[in-house]
């Protein structure tokens, strides 16, 4: 768009819907650009400049978030492969903590708690000596079969975590007029 006072017009009112909704809506940076601009590298000033200005903005705005390295290691297991000659490997995101090659840990949940020893750490295709909050990594498990471990289970520090069987929970259902459920509960409804 050439007009600049659109462009006033259109940020003016975007502020005021950010206002509106909870947010800074006066001290959040807000960039004029392209993306197709960028791509198809026709006007620098709304294309490239934009997009590295835009970027500058999320560097300076978005804080880094903390990672929680100083809790007792946790991870939830996303996933589970067997590999020949190597072993078992679970993969998903360390929630909290740090895991170290050699280290020992528990898979807990749905079955009954299992020791393990964690033999290997690798994060997109990379081996390394450990994995960390916020982290996306496969261990490779010594001792355990593929069959003996699934999703929903958790990798975690041996003694940090306790499984429960039970819990008492309360849930409130919306209504047909709230948005929520036409259909009733049933009998093993899932």
């Amino acid at each position: 768009v050439d007009d600049a006072e659109l462009l006033e017009l259109v940020e003016l009112e975007v502020r005021e819907l950010l206002t509106k909704n909870e947010f800074p809506g006066d001290d959040i940076p807000i960039v004029k650009g392209s993306a197709l601009a960028a791509l198809e590298d026709s006007d620098k000033k709304i294309g490239e400049d934009a997009i590295r200005e835009l970027m500058a903005a999320v560097d300076d705005y978005i804080p880094t978030p903390v990672r929680p390295l100083d809790k007792p290691f946790l991870m939830p297991i996303e996933d589970v492969f067997s590999i020949s000659g190597r072993g078992t490997v679970v993969t998903g995101r360390v929630e909290r903590g740090v895991v170290k090659v050699g280290e020992e840990l528990e898979i807990i949940g749905i079955r009954p708690t299992t020791k393990t020893t964690c033999t290997g750490v690798e994060m997109f295709r990379k081996l390394l000596d450990q994995g960390q909050a916020g982290d996306n990594i496969g261990a490779l498990l010594r001792g355990v079969d593929r069959e003996g471990v699934e999703r929903g289970q958790v990798l975690a520090k041996p003694g940090t975590v306790k499984p429960h069987k039970k819990f008492v929970a309360e849930a409130y259902i919306l209504t047909k007029d709230e948005g929520g459920r036409h259909t009733p509960f049933f009998t093993n409804y899932r």
